[in-house]
C-alpha cells in the first residue's frame, strides 16, 4: 500500500472565530493584475544608448586591481587561496564518451555530472585564488581547466542533450543546443576572461581567442538566431527556472564578450522579452510553485538578471519598485520554517542552504527588512563554518564586494506568523510570530501539473518547536525516470506517500485538470485555516463526489485536520497516509505518539488523536537508500496508514488532532 500526506481541508469547527478579524479569499476571485514588462519599459530602439558600451562596463574589480583584493578580510582571503591550492595538485577528471552515454543506456546522470561539475567548480576556485593572491601561481592550472572545458564536444549534460535533432546519446557538435549548464559554462568563462584575461594572454593569446570563439559558436550565436529553445518561453507556456537561469548566464556573456554593438543590443533586448515571459507566468503573490530550493535559480536568477541589467545601464533599467518583483523575492522568507528547514512541496529538499548574500541584496533593493535579515542571518551562520563565499562565480564576486556590509548587518529569522499565497494556493501559520516555538503548519491546494509537480493537492506538513513532525518526503536523486513519462512511478511523487487519502485504492492523478476546488483561507489572532475540496485531484476511478479537507492551526493548542467526504461507491482501500521522521508509538487506541528521533536537536512528543471507531492505524517503515533523501531524514521514515473499515459509509467525517 502506498501513503499520502494528509489533505489540507478542514471544516470550520469554531464559528465564534468567524466574527474575529480574518481574511477570506476564494481563489476563483483572484485575478492577476498588470504584469511588469522589461521590453515595454525599455524598448529595443533606445536600448543601445541605455547600455554601457562593451569594454566600459566594469561591475567588479579585475585581478589586476589589487586594492580591492588586498583589502578583503584575511580569513576570507586565506580560505579562498586554500581552495585554489587544493585544486593545484589534482588531476582534472576525464569525461569519456562511455560516461556520457550512461544516461541514454542506463538512465544514470550522476556519474557524468559529478566530474563535469568538478571541472567547473575547480576552475572557479582557481580563478578566485589567483585574483586574491595575484602572483600568477594559479594561472597554468586555470589554463589547463579552461582548455579541457573548451575541448569538450558539448557543454550540454547528457540528461538535456535530447533537445538536439539526433536525440539522446552523444552530442552532435554541428547542432549546438543551449541548456542550463552550457549557459552556466559560458557565464563562468565570461567572468574568467573578465577577471584574468591579461594573465591568460601572457601564457598565450590563443586562449582568450578560443574562449570567444567557443562562446559565440556554442551559446551567443544560437541564442540570438533561434527562438525555439523551450526555456526562452517564446513557443511554450511551460515556464520555470530554466528561463532566468539560462538568461542570466547568456546576459553575462553577451554583456562581457559581445563586441558587436548591434548584436549585443539585440541579445539584451531578446533576453528582456524572454524574461517578460517568466515574470508574466507569476501571479501577484510571487509564489514559486517549484519550491524554495528552486527559488535559488528561479526568483534568485531573475534577481541576477535584474542586477546585471541595472549595472550595465548605469541604473536606468530598474524594476524593483514593481510589487510583483518584490513578492517574488519575499517568497523565500515566507516559505521559511526554522534554520535550514523550508516548506518542501514539489521537487524541494526539506533543508535548503539559501544564497544568503543574494537574499540580503534582493531585500535591500526592494526595501524589505525581513528579507535582508534572513540573508544576514544565514550568512552569519555560514561564516561560523567557513569564511569563504559560495555560489556561481558571478554571485561570489557580488558577495565579496558586499562582504563588509553583510558581516555588519543585523540578522534574524523573520518567521512571519501567517502566509497566504493565493496564486499557488499555499498557506503557512505558526503559533508565535518570530519564534520556532510551538506548532507550525503549511498546506497547499493547486493542481497536479505544477513545475516539478508531485501529485499532492491538499498535502500538509507540521513542525513542532522548529523540528519536523509530519513531513513531505521531498525528492530523491534525479535519474532519467524523474523527467519522463515514468515520473509518477517514483514513490516520492505519488499522493499515497504524502499526507493524503487514498480513495477506493486510487491515488491522485497528474495533469492540470486534477486540481483543488472551493479553496478558502482564513486567519485571525487565534487561528489560521485552509479548506478545500480535493476530489478533483483524483481520477473517475476513485469514485469520489466530494472530499473537503480543512487544516486548522489553533495557536498554542493544536492542529486539527477534518476530512468530510462523499463517495459514489465503496470498494478497495480507503485510508489516510501520514509521513514522519519521528519514532512512532501506537500506545493506545485512538492515539498515536510521535517522538523526535534521538539525534534531533530538541526532543519533543506529539500526540495524534484520531477517530478510533472509524480508523485503524498501521505502520510501515521505509528504509531510505537514496543519498538525497538520507541527507534530509536519515536512514528511514515511517508511514502511518489510518485505514477505514471495509464497511465504511459512503458519506462520513473524520477528524485528527495533533496536540502536545
Amino acid at each position: 500500500m502506498r501513503s499520502l500526506l494528509l489533505n489540507m481541508k478542514i471544516q470550520v469547527l469554531f464559528p465564534l472565530f468567524l466574527g474575529l478579524c480574518f481574511s477570506f479569499t476564494p481563489l476563483a476571485a483572484q485575478k492577476q493584475g498588470e504584469k511588469s514588462s522589461l521590453s515595454a519599459k525599455y524598448q529595443s530602439e533606445t536600448l543601445r544608448g541605455t547600455l554601457v558600451q562593451h569594454g566600459q562596463w566594469h561591475p567588479f574589480a579585475t585581478a589586476a586591481e589589487r586594492e580591492f583584493w588586498n583589502a578583503l578580510p584575511e580569513n576570507t582571503r586565506r580560505a579562498h587561496i586554500e581552495q585554489g591550492e587544493q585544486a593545484l595538485g589534482k588531476e582534472w577528471p576525464a569525461l569519456p564518451a562511455a560516461l556520457y552515454l550512461e544516461f541514454a543506456r542506463i538512465g544514470n546522470r550522476s556519474n557524468y555530472e559529478g566530474p563535469y561539475f568538478v571541472r567547473r567548480n575547480r576552475l572557479a576556485d582557481l580563478v578566485l585564488a589567483e585574483c586574491i593572491e595575484g602572483q600568477g601561481r594559479f594561472v597554468d592550472q586555470i589554463v589547463n581547466g579552461l582548455w579541457m572545458i573548451l575541448e569538450e564536444t558539448s557543454w550540454v549534460i547528457p540528461a538535456h542533450i535530447g533537445a538536439q535533432k539526433a536525440g539522446s546519446g552523444l552530442p552532435d557538435p554541428e547542432e549546438p543546443v543551449v541548456d542550463l549548464f552550457s549557459a552556466e559554462t559560458v557565464g563562468l568563462l565570461a567572468w574568467t576572461l573578465y577577471l584574468v584575461g591579461p594573465q591568460l594572454d601572457q601564457v598565450s593569446p590563443l586562449i582568450c581567442k578560443r574562449i570567444l570563439n567557443e562562446a559565440h559558436a556554442r551559446v551567443l550565436v544560437p541564442c540570438l538566431e533561434r527562438d525555439d529553445f523551450w526555456w526562452m518561453s517564446f513557443t511554450t507556456d511551460h515556464i520555470n527556472n530554466w528561463n532566468p537561469w539560462c538568461n542570466s548566464n547568456w546576459l553575462t556573456a553577451a554583456l562581457l564578450l559581445e563586441d558587436d554593438a548591434g548584436k549585443r543590443t539585440s541579445a539584451v533586448a531578446k533576453i528582456m522579452r524572454s524574461l517578460d515571459r517568466f515574470i508574466g507566468s507569476y501571479l501577484s503573490d510571487g509564489g514559486c510553485d517549484e519550491g524554495p530550493s528552486y527559488w535559488g535559480v528561479a526568483g534568485a536568477s531573475l534577481f541576477d538578471c535584474l542586477e546585471l541589467l541595472r549595472s550595465a545601464s548605469g541604473g536606468k533599467i530598474d524594476l524593483y519598485s514593481e510589487p510583483l518583483i518584490q513578492n517574488i523575492g519575499r517568497y523565500i522568507y515566507r516559505a521559511h520554517i526554522n534554520e535550514r528547514y523550508f516548506i518542501d512541496f514539489a521537487d524541494a529538499p526539506a533543508k535548503v542552504s539559501i544564497a544568503d548574500d543574494l537574499v540580503y541584496r534582493y531585500g535591500k533593493r526592494i526595501g524589505d527588512k525581513n528579507m535582508m535579515a534572513l540573508g544576514a542571518y544565514a550568512a552569519h551562520r555560514r561564516m561560523e563554518r567557513s569564511p569563504a563565499v559560495s555560489g556561481s562565480l558571478g554571485r561570489k564576486l557580488a558577495a565579496l564586494t558586499n562582504l563588509g556590509e553583510l558581516a555588519a548587518a543585523r540578522g534574524f529569522q523573520p518567521m512571519v506568523r501567517d502566509v497566504w499565497l493565493d496564486g499557488i494556493q499555499v498557506m503557512a501559520a505558526r503559533s508565535v510570530e518570530g519564534s520556532p516555538q510551538g506548532l507550525y503548519v503549511a498546506a497547499k491546494g493547486g493542481h497536479n501539473a505544477e513545475s516539478h509537480n508531485h501529485n499532492d493537492v491538499g498535502n500538509f506538513i507540521v513542525y513542532f518547536n522548529g523540528q519536523p513532525a509530519l513531513i513531505d518526503a521531498g525528492v530523491g536523486t534525479y535519474t532519467r525516470k524523474t523527467f519522463s513519462d515514468q515520473r509518477y512511478e517514483i514513490w516520492t511523487m505519488q499522493s499515497a506517500y504524502h499526507n493524503l487519502p487514498t480513495i477506493n485504492g486510487v491515488m491522485q492523478k497528474d495533469g492540470r485538470e486534477y486540481a483543488a476546488k472551493d479553496v478558502k483561507y482564513q486567519s485571525g489572532g487565534f487561528f489560521a485555516e485552509l479548506s478545500l475540496d480535493i476530489s478533483g485531484a483524483y481520477p473517475e476511478a476513485a469514485g469520489v463526489k466530494k472530499w473537503t479537507r480543512t487544516v486548522r492551526l489553533l495557536r498554542g493548542k493544536e492542529v486539527r485536520v477534518v476530512e468530510s467526504y462523499s463517495l459514489e461507491k465503496r470498494e478497495g482501500d480507503l485510508y489516510l497516509s501520514l509521513m514522519t521522521p519521528c519514532t512512532v508509538n501506537l500506545d493506545k487506541r485512538g492515539q498515536i505518539t510521535l517522538k523526535e528521533a534521538a539525534d534531533r536537536e530538541q526532543p519533543f512528543s506529539l500526540r495524534i488523536l484520531y477517530d478510533m471507531d472509524k480508523l485503524e492505524p498501521e505502520l510501515e517503515k521505509m528504509v531510505l537508500d537514496d543519498p538525497r533523501l538520507k541527507s534530509a531524514w536519515g536512514d528511514s521514515l515511517t508511514r502511518i496508514v489510518l485505514r477505514a473499515a471495509k464497511n465504511a459509509p459512503l458519506r462520513d467525517t473524520w477528524a485528527l488532532r495533533l496536540v502536545q
